[in-house]
């Protein structure tokens, strides 16, 4: 399986739902099963099978995120010295050519990404199109709503 890059933020979170799933979601359901056992016959009982159904979907959410921590490769970018080059985890400001407008995004790994937040995962176009380039350079982005022209004005290792 491929390394999966990710911030230290990312990992911490990944690592609390984990921790939230194992130690409060598993016993509750757990709970829940052997509530609806007591309750008798199991083939005609609803609350058995949505419990036993809440528990394949919470296991399988635990297996995915192990299996994400246990490849991640964790990208501290604040212990890297800043030289203006845009890599994955840094916040990057750009103006749009033609319109002024500016935005800001920091380059996140998947599952981080949030457009409300300006996160941005590694793997969109804006991303693509902005890793490796420097300070001030202007760079032609195509998104599936067309190609601009932006200029990077502002690289940040935070």
């Amino acid at each position: 399986m491929n390394t999966v890059p990710m911030t230290i933020i990312g990992a911490e979170q990944l690592r609390k739902e984990l921790d939230e799933l194992k130690f409060e979601r598993r016993p509750y359901i757990t709970a829940e099963i052997a509530s609806a056992r007591e309750l008798g016959d199991l083939k005609e009982n609803a609350e058995y099978h949505a419990a036993r159904e809440e528990q394949g979907i919470c296991e399988a959410r635990i297996r995915d995120i192990e299996g994400k921590l246990s490849n991640a490769q964790v990208i501290d970018v604040t212990s890297i010295a800043n030289n203006g080059r845009v890599i994955f985890g840094t916040t990057v400001t750009i103006v749009n050519v033609d319109t002024d407008v500016e935005s800001t995004y920091r380059i996140v790994g998947d599952d981080e990404a949030n457009i409300k937040e300006n996160l941005i995962s590694v793997n969109s176009p804006i991303a693509r199109g902005l890793i490796g380039k420097n300070l001030d350079d202007e760079v032609a982005i195509t998104t599936p709503g067309g190609t601009a022209e932006y200029e990077i004005i502002a690289v940040k290792y935070i």
